[in-house]
């Protein structure tokens, strides 16, 4: 009897065990990658991307990984598949499952990519949707365990909107043991239900962002307005106004302290210049990292666990 299909939608989808194992391989596999060594453990297989909504970091580092494991991808949007019409999720993953090998989903509702996974034959990854983003916290964790070691026991200073990145952030910390520091504007903050967070053990909220930095191993943020929500621009231009990190944030943290931002950023919104093109930034490290976890996650979901 075959194993069940093993999906991955949000962090908790992974135990402390299996990320540990995650982080090895992807270490393995970057290093064969800036060795120019082939490998190929991924050949013959197909991965399905699946956008609704627009990428560049998530496109570009799930096909080029799969190229480089050997496999090979189709790439569809809403626009030219019957996702984008009137075919129901469940009859379009039954049969997109029988002809590829995995898939990867982005898009807005989790409800959408959780019916999706239950009606699929294949394993279904998480490339982001309003309620999570575990791929980018894959990447992030990783980057931060490449600069400073293990993230276990360090405090994380999440700074901004309660969205995806930081309802992802929860359920890491509660799985591999950090702190987050939350700071968010009032009427932005995180809904621990919609976080799926189980005892909220992992994190602290506080008022002023100054705060949530103080002593902390790492700074990260990302965009005032998330994609799906631009009506609000300016409503959130101006409640946000006081989450900027800029030098004097990043002085109150640990002087090791790294920054961290998936990526798009807006200079002179939600991060400074002279934070994110600075000597505690990782973002290019953090950005490139996408692509060696997620490797690492496709054979992993494909193939188990590899000696």
């Amino acid at each position: 009897m075959s194993p069940p299909i093993r999906h991955y939608l949000q962090f908790n989808d992974f135990t402390a065990d299996e990320y540990a194992y995650l982080f090895e391989r992807a270490a393995v596999i970057k290093r064969k990658f800036k060795a120019y060594e082939k490998y190929h453990p991924l050949a013959d297989r197909t991965l399905a991307l699946i956008f609704e909504k627009a990428s560049t970091r998530t496109r570009v580092s799930f096909e080029a990984g799969m190229y480089q494991l050997g496999g090979s991808v189709v790439h569809l949007t809403t626009g030219d598949s019957q996702l984008g019409r009137a075919e129901p999720i469940e009859d379009s993953a039954k049969v997109i499952s029988r002809m590829v090998d995995a898939v990867m989903i982005r898009t807005f509702g989790q409800d959408k990519i959780e019916t999706f996974a239950a009606h699929s034959r294949v394993p279904v990854i998480n490339g982001l949707t309003n309620e999570f983003h575990p791929c980018q916290i894959l990447a992030d964790i990783f980057t931060y365990i490449e600069h400073r070691g293990s993230i276990a026991g360090r405090t994380v200073a999440w700074v901004g909107d309660g969205n995806n990145m930081a309802n992802t952030w929860l359920q890491a910390a509660e799985i591999l043991g950090f702190t987050v520091h939350v700071s968010t504007p009032s009427g932005y903050g995180i809904d621990e239900a919609v976080a799926n967070v189980r005892s909220g053990a992992g994190y602290k909220v506080f008022k002023n962002p100054e705060d949530a930095c103080r002593g902390a191993d790492l700074v990260t943020t990302d965009v005032w307005t998330s994609m799906g929500y631009e009506a609000e621009n300016e409503e959130r231009r101006k409640a946000f106004a006081d989450w900027r990190v800029d030098a004097d944030l990043m002085k109150v943290a640990r002087p090791d302290a790294l920054f961290m931002h998936c990526l798009p950023a807006h200079r002179g919104e939600e991060v400074d210049a002279d934070v994110i093109d600075g000597p505690q930034s990782v973002v290019w490290d953090e950005a490139e990292n996408r692509m060696h976890v997620q490797k690492a996650l496709l054979e992993f979901l494909l193939r188990g666990r590899v000696d």
